[in-house]
């Protein structure tokens, strides 16, 4: 199947009760057994849910994955991974990632003995160069958020299996539309699907889809030891929001394409962050390993004052001022006050965030509407 018809039919099947065509929302916590062990697959809701269990399916399908599994938020789905992890290993980032991922690495699993190393990572040599025997995962944000970084997965992929490492690519920014990561040689494809996969705005989940039985035998268990799942609400809108990930996306780009042409030529922007134009660093991998470059973009005005962008944000009216992305409405941001807050300020500087930088989430309204908004703002 291509992709528009995976996205409305993989995974999902109409209710073998009544024939519904839309999977039902199974809002029960427990179910009966006949006997003690004899039950129809499903115990309690932590460990199996049938509204989650087709979500998995569906989410596994569209990465060209084999098991697909839901959290509660991205954050858990990070958690569950890092999890497998031991006192002593080592972990390789890439410099620039979402503040919520180094806050946890750092904050979190640090004090627990897990190593991290955080590097640029459009060149592979300063991988291999922060490469141990202690490296165990190598964790890979493409597109990176928010300055749009590209990393090419297969040369990660390449790197990872030298070093006997498990390699993560969190493929928010792209979706399976995009980019398939498990195809270009990742071990675990990750996703906050609060982003463009629920894609309104409306839930906070996460997921982790990979290939290997093993591997998913692993997070599966932390999955339900933890205990950080999401309720069959939350997974049907997302399932909802999966039907049309492909028309929404299609907008997305064309729309991105539309802004970032205008922010380029606008003589008081000084620089465009997006992967669409030849210029960007990585630009061929992007070409090469994405089938768009999606509708994330981050620019800084000239002069590169903070007070400047701040006047900007406060004049938008259809780029709301909030934290979040991909959803169907476009949205505003100033990462270093906001997403990216609990990444130190000399970090953030040396991975090159500017304080002054504006990212922007381009929804799928009328394209010139938007840009008559940019212009209005920017003056």
């Amino acid at each position: 199947m291509k992709f528009g018809t995976k996205a409305i039919h993989a995974g999902v099947h109409p209710d073998p009760t009544t024939g519904a065509i839309m999977t039902p929302i199974y809002q029960t916590s427990t179910y009966v057994q006949r006997s003690p062990g004899d039950h129809k697959g499903f115990e309690y809701s932590r460990t199996h849910n049938p509204t989650r269990s087709q979500l998995q399916d569906a989410l596994a399908a569209l990465d060209g994955g084999k098991h697909g599994l839901a959290f509660a938020s991205g954050m858990a789905a990070i958690d569950c991974i890092v999890k497998l992890l031991q006192p002593g290993d080592e972990v390789i980032s890439t410099n620039d990632l979402y503040g919520g991922s180094y806050r946890l690495f750092t904050k979190v699993y640090a004090t627990y003995g897990i190593r991290f190393h955080f590097v640029p990572m459009h060149d592979m040599a300063a991988v291999e160069a922060a490469v141990t025997e202690r490296t165990k995962l190598i964790w890979v944000e493409t597109p990176t958020n928010p300055l749009l970084n590209v990393i090419d997965i297969a040369a990660a992929s390449a790197v990872a299996k030298k070093a006997g490492a498990l390699l993560v690519v969190d493929n928010t920014f792209a979706t399976p539309y995009l980019q398939t990561p498990l195809e270009l040689g990742a071990d675990m494809v990750m996703y906050s699907l609060t982003k463009y996969m629920g894609g309104h705005s409306d839930t906070v989940m996460g997921a982790v889809v990979v290939n290997d039985d093993e591997l998913h035998e692993r997070l599966s268990f932390f999955q339900n030891a933890c205990g950080g799942t999401p309720g069959p609400q939350d997974c049907f809108l997302v399932l909802r929001g999966l039907k049309t990930l492909h028309v929404r996306m299609q907008r997305h780009c064309e729309n991105g394409r539309a802004i970032a042409e205008y922010l380029k030529a606008h003589p008081k922007v000084e620089k465009v962050y997006w992967p669409g134009f030849q210029d960007h660093p990585n630009h061929a991998v992007a070409a090469k390993q994405m089938r768009d470059f999606g509708g994330m973009i981050s620019f800084v005005l000239k002069g590169d004052r903070k007070e400047d962008a701040i006047a900007v944000l406060e004049k938008f009216q259809l780029f709301s001022l909030a934290e979040s992305l991909g959803g169907v409405e476009s949205l505003s941001g100033h990462p270093a006050t906001m997403t990216h807050a609990s990444i130190p300020a000399e970090e953030r500087r040396k991975a090159g965030l500017s304080d002054s930088l504006i990212r922007l989430s381009v929804g799928i309204e009328d394209a010139e509407d938007l840009i008559e908004d940019l212009k209005q703002a920017i003056g």
